[in-house]
């Protein structure tokens, strides 16, 4: 999975083609944390379909207000630099992230 940060959160994801996914947690967030396992698990087996990334909010803050992530843990999929799916909180279900990204590889 790619770190991202402030610097790297545009080229990585909103210019890249194609689907990339965003991984959106925090030090303080522990489901984000048990989740963080086998959203890597998932990153490995789907990795030929789409990018994976993930994003340590607590650096970019602002960055998460303007991609509308408004409680964690949030996972999105970006198609061509536009949100197009994403399941936050209690939906954040390590089933529910697969199915999220079987519909797009």
């Amino acid at each position: 999975m790619i770190a991202l940060g402030k610097d790297t959160f545009e080229a990585e994801v909103l210019e890249a083609e194609g689907y990339v996914f965003v991984d959106y947690w925090s030090q303080g967030c522990e489901p984000c944390k048990a989740l963080m396992p086998e959203v890597h698990e998932l990153a490995e087996k789907y990795a030929e379909g789409m990018k994976f990334c993930e994003m340590d909010i607590t650096k970019a803050r602002r960055l998460a207000i303007k991609q509308k992530v408004l409680g964690l843990p949030t996972l999105a999929v970006y198609k061509d630099g536009e949100k197009i799916d994403e399941v936050t909180k209690d939906d954040a279900t390590i089933a529910n992230i697969e199915a999220m990204i079987k519909k797009y590889v």
